[in-house]
Protein backbone atom coordinates (compact mmCIF):
# COMPACT_ATOMS: atom_id res chain seq x y z
CA UNK A 1 0.00 0.00 0.00
CA UNK A 2 1.27 3.47 -0.90
CA UNK A 3 1.66 6.12 1.77
CA UNK A 4 -0.77 8.33 -0.16
CA UNK A 5 -3.48 5.71 0.42
CA UNK A 6 -2.94 5.90 4.17
CA UNK A 7 -2.68 9.68 4.56
CA UNK A 8 -4.34 12.11 2.16
CA UNK A 9 -1.61 14.77 2.35
CA UNK A 10 1.51 12.70 1.95
CA UNK A 11 3.13 15.11 -0.52
CA UNK A 12 6.28 13.94 -2.27
CA UNK A 13 6.53 10.97 0.07
CA UNK A 14 3.22 9.61 -1.20
CA UNK A 15 4.84 7.03 -3.47
CA UNK A 16 6.63 5.35 -0.56
CA UNK A 17 5.41 1.84 0.18
CA UNK A 18 3.92 1.23 3.62
CA UNK A 19 4.67 -2.24 4.97
CA UNK A 20 3.30 -1.95 8.48
CA UNK A 21 2.75 0.06 11.66
CA UNK A 22 4.67 -0.02 14.95
CA UNK A 23 4.75 1.77 18.29
CA UNK A 24 7.90 -0.05 19.39
CA UNK A 25 11.00 1.17 17.55
CA UNK A 26 12.47 -2.34 17.81
CA UNK A 27 9.67 -3.63 15.57
CA UNK A 28 10.26 -1.06 12.83
CA UNK A 29 11.21 -2.43 9.39
CA UNK A 30 11.65 -0.60 6.08
CA UNK A 31 8.32 0.92 5.12
CA UNK A 32 6.88 1.14 8.65
CA UNK A 33 4.83 4.05 9.99
CA UNK A 34 6.07 4.66 13.53
CA UNK A 35 3.90 6.02 16.34
CA UNK A 36 5.86 8.11 18.84
CA UNK A 37 3.80 8.82 21.95
CA UNK A 38 4.46 10.20 25.39
CA UNK A 39 3.88 7.49 28.00
CA UNK A 40 3.81 7.30 31.77
CA UNK A 41 7.32 5.83 31.91
CA UNK A 42 8.77 6.14 28.41
CA UNK A 43 8.58 8.90 25.80
CA UNK A 44 8.34 7.33 22.35
CA UNK A 45 9.64 10.55 20.81
CA UNK A 46 13.08 9.65 22.17
CA UNK A 47 13.18 6.72 19.75
CA UNK A 48 12.25 8.58 16.58
CA UNK A 49 15.84 8.65 15.25
CA UNK A 50 16.23 4.90 15.85
CA UNK A 51 12.93 4.21 14.08
CA UNK A 52 13.92 6.28 11.05
CA UNK A 53 17.31 4.59 10.93
CA UNK A 54 15.49 1.23 10.90
CA UNK A 55 13.46 2.30 7.86
CA UNK A 56 10.38 4.18 9.07
CA UNK A 57 8.85 6.14 6.18
CA UNK A 58 6.67 8.30 8.42
CA UNK A 59 6.33 9.19 12.09
CA UNK A 60 3.09 10.10 13.84
CA UNK A 61 3.92 12.46 16.69
CA UNK A 62 3.06 15.79 18.30
CA UNK A 63 3.71 18.89 16.14
CA UNK A 64 6.61 19.91 18.40
CA UNK A 65 8.38 16.56 18.04
CA UNK A 66 11.59 16.57 16.03
CA UNK A 67 11.43 14.33 12.93
CA UNK A 68 14.24 14.33 10.37
CA UNK A 69 14.53 11.90 7.48
CA UNK A 70 10.91 10.79 7.32
CA UNK A 71 7.47 12.32 6.86
CA UNK A 72 6.25 13.93 10.07
CA UNK A 73 2.53 13.29 10.48
CA UNK A 74 1.90 15.93 13.12
CA UNK A 75 -1.18 15.76 15.31
CA UNK A 76 -2.06 17.10 18.75
CA UNK A 77 -3.65 13.70 19.51
CA UNK A 78 -1.04 11.40 17.94
CA UNK A 79 -2.43 8.17 19.43
CA UNK A 80 -5.84 8.81 17.89
CA UNK A 81 -4.35 9.84 14.56
CA UNK A 82 -2.09 6.77 14.46
CA UNK A 83 -5.03 4.45 15.20
CA UNK A 84 -7.14 5.88 12.38
CA UNK A 85 -4.30 5.60 9.87
CA UNK A 86 -3.52 2.05 10.99
CA UNK A 87 -7.16 1.09 10.50
CA UNK A 88 -6.95 2.17 6.85
CA UNK A 89 -3.92 -0.06 6.40
CA UNK A 90 -5.29 -3.17 8.12
CA UNK A 91 -8.92 -3.08 6.90
CA UNK A 92 -11.22 -4.87 6.20
CA UNK A 93 -12.50 -6.14 9.54
CA UNK A 94 -15.37 -8.42 10.65
CA UNK A 95 -18.68 -7.00 9.45
CA UNK A 96 -20.39 -7.01 12.87
CA UNK A 97 -18.28 -5.75 15.79
CA UNK A 98 -19.39 -5.02 19.36
CA UNK A 99 -17.49 -3.73 22.39
CA UNK A 100 -18.01 -4.10 26.14
CA UNK A 101 -16.78 -1.81 28.90
CA UNK A 102 -17.32 -1.72 32.66
CA UNK A 103 -15.36 -2.62 35.78
CA UNK A 104 -16.55 -6.21 36.00
CA UNK A 105 -18.08 -8.65 33.55
CA UNK A 106 -16.33 -7.66 30.33
CA UNK A 107 -14.63 -11.00 29.75
CA UNK A 108 -17.70 -13.11 30.44
CA UNK A 109 -19.93 -10.86 28.35
CA UNK A 110 -17.78 -10.91 25.21
CA UNK A 111 -17.30 -14.67 25.47
CA UNK A 112 -21.03 -15.27 25.98
CA UNK A 113 -21.74 -13.02 23.01
CA UNK A 114 -19.37 -15.12 20.91
CA UNK A 115 -21.10 -18.31 22.04
CA UNK A 116 -24.58 -16.96 21.24
CA UNK A 117 -23.46 -15.82 17.78
CA UNK A 118 -22.00 -19.24 17.15
CA UNK A 119 -25.30 -20.88 18.12
CA UNK A 120 -26.93 -18.67 15.48
CA UNK A 121 -24.55 -20.04 12.86
CA UNK A 122 -22.08 -17.17 12.64
CA UNK A 123 -18.29 -17.51 12.53
CA UNK A 124 -17.56 -15.46 15.65
CA UNK A 125 -14.60 -14.48 17.83
CA UNK A 126 -13.91 -12.58 21.04
CA UNK A 127 -10.87 -10.53 22.06
CA UNK A 128 -10.00 -9.62 25.63
CA UNK A 129 -8.44 -10.81 28.86
CA UNK A 130 -8.61 -14.45 27.76
CA UNK A 131 -6.88 -13.59 24.46
CA UNK A 132 -8.33 -14.17 21.01
CA UNK A 133 -10.99 -16.87 21.15
CA UNK A 134 -12.70 -18.56 18.22
CA UNK A 135 -14.65 -21.78 17.92
CA UNK A 136 -11.39 -23.58 17.16
CA UNK A 137 -8.79 -22.13 19.50
CA UNK A 138 -7.74 -19.54 22.08
CA UNK A 139 -4.54 -17.50 21.72
CA UNK A 140 -3.36 -15.63 24.82
CA UNK A 141 -2.31 -11.98 24.27
CA UNK A 142 -1.62 -11.01 27.90
CA UNK A 143 -3.68 -7.81 27.91
CA UNK A 144 -7.38 -7.05 28.20
CA UNK A 145 -7.00 -4.56 25.35
CA UNK A 146 -3.79 -5.13 23.36
CA UNK A 147 -1.91 -2.27 21.69
CA UNK A 148 -3.65 -0.79 18.69
CA UNK A 149 -1.37 -2.44 16.11
CA UNK A 150 -1.92 -5.89 17.60
CA UNK A 151 -5.63 -5.23 18.01
CA UNK A 152 -6.21 -4.09 14.42
CA UNK A 153 -3.96 -6.74 12.87
CA UNK A 154 -5.73 -9.45 14.89
CA UNK A 155 -9.15 -8.16 13.86
CA UNK A 156 -8.10 -8.04 10.20
CA UNK A 157 -6.59 -11.53 10.46
CA UNK A 158 -9.84 -12.87 11.89
CA UNK A 159 -11.75 -11.35 8.99
CA UNK A 160 -9.41 -13.05 6.51
CA UNK A 161 -10.11 -16.35 8.29
CA UNK A 162 -13.84 -15.86 7.74
CA UNK A 163 -14.87 -14.39 11.09
CA UNK A 164 -17.92 -12.21 10.52
CA UNK A 165 -18.81 -11.32 14.13
CA UNK A 166 -16.36 -9.95 16.71
CA UNK A 167 -16.87 -9.00 20.37
CA UNK A 168 -14.04 -7.25 22.23
CA UNK A 169 -13.34 -5.87 25.68
CA UNK A 170 -12.81 -2.11 25.84
CA UNK A 171 -10.78 -1.46 29.00
CA UNK A 172 -10.37 1.99 30.50
CA UNK A 173 -6.65 1.88 29.64
CA UNK A 174 -7.41 0.87 26.06
CA UNK A 175 -10.02 3.58 25.62
CA UNK A 176 -7.86 6.35 27.09
CA UNK A 177 -4.91 5.28 24.92
CA UNK A 178 -6.94 4.90 21.69
CA UNK A 179 -6.18 1.20 21.38
CA UNK A 180 -9.66 0.30 20.12
CA UNK A 181 -10.11 2.77 17.27
CA UNK A 182 -10.71 2.09 13.60
CA UNK A 183 -13.37 -0.61 13.54
CA UNK A 184 -17.02 0.22 13.05
CA UNK A 185 -18.55 -0.64 16.42
CA UNK A 186 -22.19 -1.55 15.79
CA UNK A 187 -23.11 -1.95 19.46
CA UNK A 188 -21.41 -1.05 22.73
CA UNK A 189 -22.26 -2.32 26.21
CA UNK A 190 -21.82 -0.92 29.71
CA UNK A 191 -21.87 -3.49 32.53
CA UNK A 192 -21.15 -1.60 35.77
CA UNK A 193 -18.77 0.78 37.50
CA UNK A 194 -16.87 0.33 40.76
CA UNK A 195 -13.41 1.14 42.07
CA UNK A 196 -10.47 -0.13 40.02
CA UNK A 197 -7.35 1.14 38.22
CA UNK A 198 -7.12 4.36 40.24
CA UNK A 199 -3.34 3.88 40.23
CA UNK A 200 -3.59 4.86 36.53
CA UNK A 201 -6.61 7.17 36.31
CA UNK A 202 -6.20 8.97 39.64
CA UNK A 203 -9.86 9.22 40.63
CA UNK A 204 -13.25 7.73 39.84
CA UNK A 205 -14.29 10.66 37.67
CA UNK A 206 -11.34 10.17 35.31
CA UNK A 207 -11.88 6.41 35.34
CA UNK A 208 -15.55 6.76 34.37
CA UNK A 209 -14.73 9.38 31.73
CA UNK A 210 -12.36 6.89 30.09
CA UNK A 211 -15.15 4.29 30.03
CA UNK A 212 -17.58 6.79 28.52
CA UNK A 213 -15.31 7.30 25.49
CA UNK A 214 -16.73 4.05 24.17
CA UNK A 215 -20.11 5.75 23.84
CA UNK A 216 -19.07 9.33 23.09
CA UNK A 217 -16.51 8.57 20.36
CA UNK A 218 -16.00 4.89 19.53
CA UNK A 219 -19.56 3.63 19.07
CA UNK A 220 -20.82 4.22 15.54
CA UNK A 221 -23.25 7.17 15.26
CA UNK A 222 -25.93 4.72 14.13
CA UNK A 223 -24.94 2.06 16.66
CA UNK A 224 -26.80 0.66 19.67
CA UNK A 225 -25.90 1.31 23.31
CA UNK A 226 -26.62 -1.70 25.53
CA UNK A 227 -26.77 -0.66 29.18
CA UNK A 228 -27.14 -2.69 32.38
CA UNK A 229 -29.81 -0.44 33.85
CA UNK A 230 -29.40 -1.62 37.45
CA UNK A 231 -26.03 0.09 37.91
CA UNK A 232 -26.11 3.53 39.61
CA UNK A 233 -24.14 5.06 36.72
CA UNK A 234 -26.36 3.65 33.99
CA UNK A 235 -28.39 6.85 33.58
CA UNK A 236 -25.28 8.81 32.62
CA UNK A 237 -24.47 6.27 29.91
CA UNK A 238 -28.06 6.28 28.66
CA UNK A 239 -28.18 10.09 28.58
CA UNK A 240 -24.92 10.26 26.65
CA UNK A 241 -26.09 7.69 24.10
CA UNK A 242 -29.38 9.51 23.55
CA UNK A 243 -27.59 12.84 23.17
CA UNK A 244 -25.63 11.31 20.29
CA UNK A 245 -28.77 9.84 18.77
CA UNK A 246 -27.84 6.20 19.46
CA UNK A 247 -30.57 3.67 20.10
CA UNK A 248 -30.53 2.38 23.69
CA UNK A 249 -31.28 -1.14 24.85
CA UNK A 250 -31.75 -1.14 28.64
CA UNK A 251 -31.25 -4.50 30.36
CA UNK A 252 -31.84 -5.67 33.95
CA UNK A 253 -34.50 -5.44 36.63
CA UNK A 254 -34.95 -1.79 35.60
CA UNK A 255 -34.51 -2.47 31.90
CA UNK A 256 -37.20 -1.81 29.30
CA UNK A 257 -35.85 -4.07 26.55
CA UNK A 258 -34.75 -7.21 28.40
CA UNK A 259 -36.21 -6.97 31.90
CA UNK A 260 -35.15 -9.50 34.48
CA UNK A 261 -38.47 -10.31 36.14
CA UNK A 262 -37.10 -12.96 38.48
CA UNK A 263 -34.33 -15.47 39.00
CA UNK A 264 -34.26 -18.51 41.24
CA UNK A 265 -31.16 -20.60 42.06
CA UNK A 266 -31.12 -24.22 40.91
CA UNK A 267 -28.63 -26.97 41.71
CA UNK A 268 -26.19 -25.99 38.93
CA UNK A 269 -27.57 -22.69 37.69
CA UNK A 270 -30.62 -20.46 37.90
CA UNK A 271 -34.05 -20.13 36.38
CA UNK A 272 -34.69 -16.76 34.75
CA UNK A 273 -37.91 -15.04 33.74
CA UNK A 274 -37.19 -12.35 31.14
CA UNK A 275 -39.74 -9.84 29.83
CA UNK A 276 -39.18 -8.26 26.42
CA UNK A 277 -40.28 -4.85 25.13
CA UNK A 278 -43.40 -6.35 23.55
CA UNK A 279 -44.62 -7.53 26.96
CA UNK A 280 -43.93 -11.23 26.40
CA UNK A 281 -42.28 -13.27 29.15
CA UNK A 282 -39.64 -15.91 28.46
CA UNK A 283 -38.45 -18.61 30.87
CA UNK A 284 -34.97 -20.05 30.54
CA UNK A 285 -32.66 -22.15 32.70
CA UNK A 286 -29.23 -20.49 32.72
CA UNK A 287 -26.58 -23.14 33.52
CA UNK A 288 -24.43 -20.61 35.44
CA UNK A 289 -24.76 -19.54 39.07
CA UNK A 290 -24.90 -16.03 40.50
CA UNK A 291 -26.65 -12.75 39.86
CA UNK A 292 -23.75 -11.25 37.99
CA UNK A 293 -23.63 -14.23 35.62
CA UNK A 294 -27.27 -13.56 34.81
CA UNK A 295 -26.39 -9.91 34.22
CA UNK A 296 -23.55 -10.78 31.86
CA UNK A 297 -25.75 -13.25 29.98
CA UNK A 298 -28.52 -10.70 29.47
CA UNK A 299 -26.09 -8.02 28.26
CA UNK A 300 -24.61 -10.55 25.82
CA UNK A 301 -28.08 -11.46 24.57
CA UNK A 302 -28.87 -7.77 24.02
CA UNK A 303 -25.66 -7.30 22.00
CA UNK A 304 -26.61 -10.24 19.77
CA UNK A 305 -30.14 -8.92 19.29
CA UNK A 306 -28.77 -5.41 18.61
CA UNK A 307 -26.70 -6.81 15.75
CA UNK A 308 -29.59 -8.61 14.08
CA UNK A 309 -30.02 -11.73 16.21
CA UNK A 310 -33.44 -13.30 16.56
CA UNK A 311 -34.87 -12.36 19.95
CA UNK A 312 -36.55 -15.65 20.84
CA UNK A 313 -33.73 -17.84 19.56
CA UNK A 314 -31.14 -15.73 21.40
CA UNK A 315 -32.97 -16.00 24.73
CA UNK A 316 -33.35 -19.76 24.26
CA UNK A 317 -29.62 -19.91 23.56
CA UNK A 318 -28.88 -18.74 27.12
CA UNK A 319 -29.70 -22.28 28.28
CA UNK A 320 -26.72 -23.59 26.28
CA UNK A 321 -24.05 -21.17 27.48
CA UNK A 322 -20.81 -22.72 28.70
CA UNK A 323 -18.81 -21.46 31.72
CA UNK A 324 -16.13 -18.89 30.99
CA UNK A 325 -12.57 -19.78 32.04
CA UNK A 326 -11.79 -18.54 35.54
CA UNK A 327 -15.22 -16.99 36.07
CA UNK A 328 -16.89 -18.92 38.89
CA UNK A 329 -15.35 -21.99 37.32
CA UNK A 330 -15.87 -25.18 39.31
CA UNK A 331 -12.31 -26.45 39.36
CA UNK A 332 -12.56 -29.61 41.46
CA UNK A 333 -14.36 -31.46 44.23
CA UNK A 334 -12.45 -31.97 47.48
CA UNK A 335 -12.21 -35.45 48.98
CA UNK A 336 -14.72 -34.26 51.55
CA UNK A 337 -17.19 -33.53 48.77
CA UNK A 338 -16.86 -29.73 48.95
CA UNK A 339 -16.86 -28.01 45.52
CA UNK A 340 -13.93 -25.67 44.76
CA UNK A 341 -14.56 -22.60 42.61
CA UNK A 342 -12.06 -20.25 40.97
CA UNK A 343 -12.97 -16.66 40.09
CA UNK A 344 -11.14 -13.61 38.72
CA UNK A 345 -12.69 -11.23 41.29
CA UNK A 346 -10.04 -8.67 42.25
CA UNK A 347 -12.10 -5.65 43.31
CA UNK A 348 -14.33 -5.21 46.38
CA UNK A 349 -17.52 -5.27 44.29
CA UNK A 350 -16.45 -8.30 42.26
CA UNK A 351 -15.45 -10.19 45.40
CA UNK A 352 -18.79 -9.42 47.03
CA UNK A 353 -20.64 -10.52 43.86
CA UNK A 354 -18.74 -13.82 43.64
CA UNK A 355 -19.48 -14.65 47.27
CA UNK A 356 -23.14 -13.68 46.80
CA UNK A 357 -23.34 -15.95 43.77
CA UNK A 358 -22.17 -18.95 45.77
CA UNK A 359 -24.01 -18.20 49.02
CA UNK A 360 -27.37 -19.79 48.01
CA UNK A 361 -25.49 -23.04 47.31
CA UNK A 362 -23.67 -23.14 50.68
CA UNK A 363 -25.16 -25.35 53.36
CA UNK A 364 -22.12 -25.03 55.64
CA UNK A 365 -19.28 -22.51 55.39
CA UNK A 366 -17.96 -20.43 52.52
CA UNK A 367 -14.15 -20.62 52.69
CA UNK A 368 -12.42 -17.80 50.80
CA UNK A 369 -8.81 -17.66 49.61
CA UNK A 370 -7.72 -14.34 48.11
CA UNK A 371 -5.08 -11.60 48.00
CA UNK A 372 -4.40 -8.31 46.23
CA UNK A 373 -2.07 -7.38 43.39
CA UNK A 374 1.05 -5.30 43.80
CA UNK A 375 1.81 -2.07 41.88
CA UNK A 376 -1.93 -1.48 41.53
CA UNK A 377 -4.56 0.62 43.31
CA UNK A 378 -3.65 0.24 46.99
CA UNK A 379 -6.86 1.89 48.12
CA UNK A 380 -8.98 -1.15 47.29
CA UNK A 381 -7.05 -3.56 49.55
CA UNK A 382 -8.69 -2.69 52.87
CA UNK A 383 -12.21 -2.64 51.32
CA UNK A 384 -11.54 -6.06 49.78
CA UNK A 385 -10.48 -7.36 53.17
CA UNK A 386 -13.58 -5.85 54.76
CA UNK A 387 -15.88 -7.50 52.19
CA UNK A 388 -14.17 -10.84 52.81
CA UNK A 389 -14.53 -10.59 56.57
CA UNK A 390 -18.20 -9.68 56.37
CA UNK A 391 -19.37 -11.97 53.58
CA UNK A 392 -17.26 -15.14 53.93
CA UNK A 393 -17.25 -17.55 56.85
CA UNK A 394 -13.56 -18.49 56.74
CA UNK A 395 -11.01 -16.10 55.20
CA UNK A 396 -7.46 -16.97 54.16
CA UNK A 397 -5.35 -14.04 52.93
CA UNK A 398 -2.55 -15.02 50.59
CA UNK A 399 -0.42 -13.60 47.77
CA UNK A 400 -1.89 -12.64 44.42
CA UNK A 401 0.60 -11.06 42.00
CA UNK A 402 2.99 -9.08 44.26
CA UNK A 403 4.88 -7.68 41.26
CA UNK A 404 7.40 -5.12 42.50
CA UNK A 405 5.97 -4.72 46.00
CA UNK A 406 6.76 -6.56 49.20
CA UNK A 407 4.21 -9.37 49.41
CA UNK A 408 4.00 -9.26 53.20
CA UNK A 409 3.20 -5.53 53.08
CA UNK A 410 0.35 -6.16 50.64
CA UNK A 411 -1.07 -8.84 52.91
CA UNK A 412 -0.88 -6.44 55.87
CA UNK A 413 -2.97 -3.92 53.94
CA UNK A 414 -5.61 -6.56 53.17
CA UNK A 415 -5.59 -7.90 56.73
CA UNK A 416 -6.31 -4.42 58.03
CA UNK A 417 -9.80 -4.93 56.60
CA UNK A 418 -9.99 -8.70 57.03
CA UNK A 419 -9.91 -8.79 60.82
CA UNK A 420 -9.62 -12.35 62.12
CA UNK A 421 -8.45 -13.83 58.82
CA UNK A 422 -5.74 -16.48 58.53
CA UNK A 423 -2.56 -15.38 56.74
CA UNK A 424 -0.73 -17.88 54.53
CA UNK A 425 1.58 -16.13 52.08
CA UNK A 426 2.34 -19.12 49.85
CA UNK A 427 -0.66 -19.34 47.51
CA UNK A 428 -0.39 -23.09 46.93
CA UNK A 429 -0.22 -23.70 50.68
CA UNK A 430 -3.20 -21.39 51.24
CA UNK A 431 -5.29 -23.28 48.69
CA UNK A 432 -4.22 -26.61 50.15
CA UNK A 433 -5.21 -25.47 53.64
CA UNK A 434 -8.65 -24.32 52.44
CA UNK A 435 -9.29 -27.65 50.72
CA UNK A 436 -8.03 -29.59 53.76
CA UNK A 437 -10.39 -27.89 56.20
CA UNK A 438 -13.42 -27.98 53.87
CA UNK A 439 -16.27 -30.25 54.94
CA UNK A 440 -18.91 -31.83 52.70
CA UNK A 441 -21.38 -28.96 53.05
CA UNK A 442 -18.76 -26.21 52.56
CA UNK A 443 -17.73 -24.37 49.38
CA UNK A 444 -14.20 -23.13 48.68
CA UNK A 445 -13.75 -19.95 46.61
CA UNK A 446 -10.28 -19.07 45.29
CA UNK A 447 -10.45 -15.47 44.07
CA UNK A 448 -8.26 -12.96 42.30
CA UNK A 449 -6.38 -14.69 39.49
CA UNK A 450 -9.04 -16.67 37.66
CA UNK A 451 -7.74 -17.78 34.26
CA UNK A 452 -4.16 -16.57 34.80
CA UNK A 453 -1.39 -19.08 34.16
CA UNK A 454 1.35 -17.36 36.14
CA UNK A 455 2.13 -15.48 39.34
CA UNK A 456 4.11 -12.25 38.92
CA UNK A 457 6.79 -11.88 41.58
CA UNK A 458 9.29 -9.09 40.98
CA UNK A 459 10.26 -9.26 37.32
CA UNK A 460 9.53 -12.99 37.07
CA UNK A 461 6.36 -14.80 36.00
CA UNK A 462 6.22 -18.08 37.87
CA UNK A 463 3.94 -20.83 36.50
CA UNK A 464 0.77 -20.87 38.59
CA UNK A 465 -2.79 -21.82 37.69
CA UNK A 466 -5.43 -21.70 40.46
CA UNK A 467 -7.55 -24.32 38.70
CA UNK A 468 -4.64 -26.73 38.23
CA UNK A 469 -3.46 -26.25 41.81
CA UNK A 470 -6.96 -26.79 43.17
CA UNK A 471 -7.20 -30.06 41.27
CA UNK A 472 -3.77 -31.19 42.48
CA UNK A 473 -4.42 -30.55 46.18
CA UNK A 474 -7.94 -32.03 45.96
CA UNK A 475 -6.75 -35.27 44.37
Amino acid sequence: MKLSAVIDQAGEAGDATVTGFAIDHRKVAPGTIFGAFEGARVNGEDFIPAAIEAGAVAVVARPEARVEGALHIADHSPRECFAKLAARFFAPFPQATVAVTGTNGKTSTVEMTRQLWRMAGHHAASVGTLGVTTADERVVTGLTTPDVVTFLSNAAGLAREGVTHLAFEASSHGLSQYRTEGLRVAAAAFTNLSRDHLDYHGDMAAYFTAKLRLFSEVLSPDGVAVVWADDPQSERVIDLARERGNRVMAVGEHGDDLRLVSRAPTLLGQGLVIATADGAEHRVNLPLIGGYQAANALVAAALVIATGGDLEATIKGLARLQPVRGRLERAAIAKSGAPIYVDYAHTPDALEAAIAALRPHVAGRLILVFGAGGDRDRGKRVPMGRVAAIEADVVIVTDDNPRGEDAAAIRRDVLEGAVGATEIGDRRAAIAHAVEIARADDIVLIAGKGHEQGQIVGDMVLPFDDVAVAREVAA
